[in-house]
């Protein structure tokens, strides 16, 4: 009898602790699916914020990018395809999203600031621009969509996009955007001395001296190798302009207006014709595929404007053209100086450059340089430039043509100080086939 007494006893016991194993393990099995659903809901979370909001990670004058700053984004022809909104609506500036680093501005904040829209700095494809005086002490330039506007909600989103991710000197700071009340407008920090083109053209200015004109083409190229050599993925900016590039107050200038920009797209017949008459690249016209080499055509065109004071949409490159048939290809360029230059310009420097450019706009694409071997040259025409005029000073009787360019100088570190920037600089006429 105390035998199957202590038996029973053993049973119950042996039950016992069965029971609680299994419930244990039942309730760990139940914490861990809880735990793993969990972690899953914060990586689509995650997921979704990036995909939504463009991801900053670059400081104002970095000149290359972090290969991650693009993590969990949509490319901007998804989007353009896809043409869904990307923005979370909210009150005011204090809801912006962190992981975006773009402040969100409240509609009331920028009527205030602009007077109820009266400070109008000028007028564009995308719609007009207000000078801002914030409450904050910065003075701002707000680009409005107007409902009329050529380009639309997604030209807003792509610029917001980039902008928020591709941060260099020679590029537009975006500051800041507003989708409230119906409205979209992109914020920029305020260029004091207006576009390139304000500057070539405009009745009421002086004419941009030569130095000028030259550290301009330098800056412009600066910007263009970043976007094509420094952004990940590169960026094809397709609307290469001087009414698109910007002084700022030292006159440094930085590429604005992203709205046409994409990722190098080299699928034929991919998208309709985009961008300003006069500047387009050829072969993009005759093959809807646009590389990084629409842009190297474009900015050539903007160089023999910057040479020429004229205007590309009315027989710049007719012009060009005929020049060509009495230059060599590297000299003789100077008959088509800009006029209100009075002759005050280096003839070896505007040779050096006119060269380039038309090495740019060579209507075959691979047979244009890269605008790594663009900036690269230019920086050796400055670099010639300076050390000839510095000889000169030294020895006045030195003859001009005893001097060569030394073709293979090394790239030397630049700094800015006001109108009379120093950069790192020298000269080439002869670029590498690319």
């Amino acid at each position: 009898m105390g035998r199957m007494k202590g038996v029973s006893e053993g049973l119950i016991i042996g039950i016992t602790v069965g029971v609680v194993i299994g419930v244990l393990l039942a309730v760990g099995i139940l914490l861990c699916f809880r735990y793993r659903r969990s972690r899953a809901q914060i990586r689509s979370s995650s997921s979704r914020r990036a995909s939504t909001v463009p991801i900053r990670t670059n400081g104002v004058n970095v000149s290359a990018m972090l290969s991650n700053s693009t993590t969990g984004q949509e490319s901007p022809r998804e989007l353009e395809d896809r043409g869904s909104s990307l923005w979370v609506e909210g009150p005011g500036r204090k809801n912006m999203i962190s992981a975006s680093g773009i402040p969100k501005y409240a509609y009331k904040e920028l009527q205030k600031a602009t007077s109820n829209f009266t400070t109008l700095l000028g007028q564009g494809a995308f719609g007009p621009v207000y000078k801002a005086d914030m409450s904050s002490g910065e003075i701002l330039a707000v680009k409005v969509l107007s409902n009329n506007s050529k380009q639309g909600e997604k030209e807003f989103h792509n610029e917001v996009l980039l902008l928020g991710r591709l941060h260099h000197r020679n590029l537009v700071n975006l500051v800041g955007y507003c989708a409230d009340k119906g409205q979209h407008m992109l914020l920029y920090a305020y260029m004091p001395n207006g576009s390139l083109a304000s500057h070539l053209y405009g009745e009421n200015s002086a004419p941009l001296k030569w130095n000028l004109r030259v550290n301009i083409a330098l800056d412009v190229a600066r910007g263009l190798e970043y976007l094509h050599d420094g952004a990940v993925p590169p960026v094809v900016h397709r609307d290469i302009k001087s009414p698109n590039i910007l002084l700022d107050q030292s006159m440094q200038a930085r590429v604005a207006d992203f709205g046409l920009s994409r990722e190098e797209m080299v699928t034929r017949n991919g998208s309709n014709i985009r961008g300003t008459y006069g500047y387009l690249d050829p072969e993009y016209v005759s093959t809807r595929s646009f590389t990084k080499k629409s842009d190297v055509y474009s900015y050539g065109v903007l160089l023999f404007e910057l040479i020429a004071g004229r205007n590309p949409q009315q027989g710049l490159m007719e012009y060009v053209e005929l020049a060509a048939i009495n230059a060599d290809g590297k000299t003789g360029w100077e008959e088509i100086a800009d006029s209100r230059l009075e002759g005050a310009f280096d003839v070896e420097e505007l040779n050096d450059m006119a060269a380039i450019a038309y090495r740019c706009v060579n209507r075959v694409s691979r047979k244009r340089p890269a605008m790594r071997d663009v900036a690269q040259a230019l920086t050796r025409v400055l670099k010639h430039s300076r050390s000839r005029k510095h000889h000169s000073k030294r020895h006045p009787q030195a003859r001009a043509d005893d001097e060569s360019v030394d073709l293979e100088a090394s790239e030397v570190q630049s700094s800015f100080s006001g109108l009379q920037r120093e950069e790192s600089v020298g000269s080439v006429s002869d670029l590498p086939d690319v």
